[in-house]
């Protein structure tokens, strides 16, 4: 769910949630599993989080959903045969506390959320500055409003920004977006446009780019004032047609199709522009993830991006 703050408050959230965080390459003759749940590295035991059981599974080949379903000695049973297959030596493994957070090869060279925030305080952003942030273990989504250059549209007052995303444990590449703020009722959009910039963590490349990247998605940011006007004036015969269509489209989930149904009901109307707000505002509920919120924002963006 997103949530208004400031960037003095992410940070010190990330602070505490960082507090046991610390990354190590393991060899892989000292790993081995008893389950999907839980594994020994030599001798102790560390238990596997849902996203380091995901991302161990595609890394050895063995669908993660056939393991799920397997009694919990043949889930040792096939990941303890595949690991003595893994041709690195090592395997680089982030761990919270006794948690594994996460697994990757060697190469994998992780952005922390610390980082970005180093970065924005570099280039002169202030604690105080104002931010809707997502932020859980998985996934950080955080959009910076630009007050100076809001614009309205029918007395809708819109204010854009910028909108930054990073995953610590490989759910999506940090990325750099245009963003944009109905202050009515605090929907934020994020927009997939031309300068857009998504890296993989293999290198800390982004990070020396960020200033350059900023300026020119904020650039871009005029042509999203033209696009929601279009969106206003563009009628839709059947709205919970075209939201399925477009759930199914977005491959999103249960949750995230609820959160929609949800969002649609706060502001119900016959237009793309309606339709788009569902999104929007469905973003904001409650049971969604940092990432689902951040997955229906950029639903909207790319749903408005078809509008012309």
């Amino acid at each position: 769910m997103q949530h208004e703050t400031t960037l003095e408050k992410v940070y010190d959230r990330v602070d505490v949630m960082s507090a046991n965080c610390v990354d190590n390459n393991i060899d892989v003759k000292e790993i081995e599993f008893d389950s999907l749940d839980l594994i020994r590295i030599s001798g102790e035991s560390h238990t596997v989080r849902p996203v380091a059981q995901r991302s161990i599974s595609n890394r050895l080949g063995i669908p993660y959903q056939y393991l799920q379903k397997c009694p919990k000695e043949i889930q040792a049973e096939n990941l303890n045969y595949w690991i003595e297959k893994e041709k690195n030596t090592q395997l680089f493994f982030r761990f919270d506390g006794d948690d594994v957070r996460a697994i990757f090869t060697p190469r994998y060279v992780p952005v922390d959320n610390f980082e970005v925030f180093e970065r924005l305080d570099s280039m002169g952003f202030k604690p105080e500055t104002k931010v809707q942030c997502s932020l859980d273990d998985e996934f950080m989504s955080l959009s910076i409003p630009d007050g100076p250059k809001s614009f309205d549209i029918n007395g809708d007052k819109f204010i854009p920004g910028i909108s930054i995303s990073n995953s610590e444990v490989g759910l999506a590449s940090l990325s750099i977006s245009a963003f944009v703020l109905r202050l009515l009722c605090t929907n934020g959009l994020i927009s997939q446009s031309g300068v857009s910039a998504s890296y993989r963590h293999i290198s800390t490349k982004i990070l020396s780019e960020f200033p350059n990247v900023l300026e020119k998605v904020s650039l871009e940011l005029g042509n999203k004032k033209e696009q929601f006007k279009i969106s206003m004036d563009s009628a839709v015969g059947n709205p919970e047609s075209s939201m399925a269509s477009f759930n199914r489209q977005f491959q999103l989930n249960k949750v995230e199709q609820e959160s929609v149904a949800w969002g649609w009901a706060h502001d119900i109307g016959e237009t793309m522009f309606h339709v788009i707000q569902a999104y929007t505002k469905g973003a904001q509920h409650k049971d969604l993830s940092a990432e689902s919120s951040f997955k229906l924002q950029r639903t909207g963006g790319n749903i408005l991006a078809m509008v012309n």
